[in-house]
């Protein structure tokens, strides 16, 4: 029997449109059985999850980690397989997946039906892939328009941070994590539950999506030009041994703030201090290459 798979393609991906019918032929071929959906709205994601739960074996979302980041509500409320087409600018989930960025091989990843189960990141009662983050990554949210992504691609995360980064001026926070509370002084605070985020830097060189643990970092610089020698480590996630970089784990985390301050979950403004932060094991289940090593 064919597998019926519910198919959401984000249009405003950076390939999503364009890609659409590829994706679809490329797919049928495989012997799946699509219902094809899509959406102006993301919020309408989980109804229409909801709605198709009892008629699909399957969820395939096309797009990057704001369209996933969409849908993992759903995801979780339903226990539907996920597969992920990567059409979007950074597509960070499926790096750190070991996802190719070939839509061929991601449709065929899919279809040899492989399943690991992987962990979530939770905060404020929403969950999350990859990182959720509070500073210097929100005002580069903000400024990160659709048209900028779709332009210039992966270079528009750089080129956007260059932007922000003259105007960030440090801020005052407390973590508690593990029985400790500890004030910082930090131009960023970033918790991860994958490995990759922000278009491919690593949170910590030995996160995986699927090691139960939280790896938290402060970025506690002075001034913007510190930064500068810092973003080569931060490709490696080895940041974590500079001396301005403070670096806590654990399964549970608060941070509080004087003033309530965004928090950006996968590239997306979700919710504000004070955050709670909690790390679900083994969430769901999502189709990834037969050998990957998270």
């Amino acid at each position: 029997m064919s597998p019926r798979a519910l198919l959401l393609v984000n249009h405003h991906a950076r390939q999503g449109q364009q890609r659409l019918q590829e994706a679809i032929d490329c797919l049928e071929e495989l012997g799946f059985v699509l219902i094809e959906e899509s959406t102006e709205n993301p919020k309408r994601l989980f109804e229409i999850i909801a709605r198709y739960q009892y008629q699909v074996d399957l969820v395939i979302v096309g797009g990057g980690d704001g369209t996933l980041n969409a849908v993992v509500d759903a995801i979780v409320d339903t226990q539907l397989p996920l597969g992920i087409l990567p059409l979007g600018t950074a597509n960070d989930l499926a790096r750190t997946l070991g996802i190719p960025t070939s839509l061929a091989e991601a449709c065929k990843i899919i279809a040899n039906g492989h399943q690991r189960r992987i962990d979530l990141g939770w905060v404020n009662g929403k969950h999350f892939f990859n990182v959720a983050s509070l500073g210097l990554s929100v005002k580069i949210t903000q400024r990160l328009t659709k048209e900028v992504k779709r332009r210039w691609g992966i270079f528009a995360y750089f080129a956007t941070a260059l932007q922000v980064l003259w105007e960030t001026r440090p801020f005052s926070a407390e973590i508690h994590v593990n029985g400790e509370s500890i004030r910082v002084r930090t131009v960023q605070i970033a918790v991860g539950n994958g490995r990759y985020y922000g278009g491919g830097m690593a949170v910590v060189h030995d996160a995986t999506i699927d090691d139960q643990r939280l790896d938290l970092y402060s970025l506690e610089i002075k001034y913007w030009w510190q930064i500068i020698p810092l973003l080569p480590a931060m490709r490696q996630g080895q940041h974590i041994k500079w001396r301005e970089v403070r670096a806590l784990q654990g399964q549970e985390m608060k941070v509080y703030t004087r003033k309530p301050r965004p928090i950006n979950t996968d590239g997306e403004i979700t919710t504000y201090t004070p955050a709670h932060f909690r790390v679900i094991p083994k969430a769901i289940a999502v189709f990834v290459p037969p050998a990957t090593k998270f």
